[in-house]
């Protein structure tokens, strides 16, 4: 293990928090945006699409200022999150899936 991923991880515990966890964080917060989740605070399930977009924003920023300081997979799960997030945002952007109408068969 190198001296910085010694480091990382002494920080980590210290603080109780991890950076794996700060992102997953930011991704429920993102899932609550979209209207997947239930707001914690009032249980309401509404779309927030550019609040939801913000935090694909900040997630990419975050990509883009820890790019070479993360551990192979602190980077796998900021590569995945991102890339699942702003696949939901284009889906969600799109609207509601058109219902496909159903067969009765007598």
């Amino acid at each position: 293990m190198s001296e910085d991923a010694k480091a990382s991880d002494q920080s980590e515990t210290s603080s109780g928090i991890s950076f794996m966890a700060f992102v997953l964080s930011l991704a429920h917060t993102a899932a609550v945006h979209f209207g997947d989740v239930p707001d914690p605070m009032s249980g309401a399930q509404e779309a927030n699409l550019p609040a939801a977009q913000q935090m694909i924003d900040i997630l990419a920023l975050i990509e883009e200022k820890t790019r070479g300081n993360l551990t192979a997979e602190e980077r796998q799960l900021l590569d995945q999150v991102l890339f699942e997030l702003r696949l939901r945002f284009v889906e969600a952007a799109r609207g509601p899936a058109p219902e496909k109408p159903k067969i009765i068969i007598p």
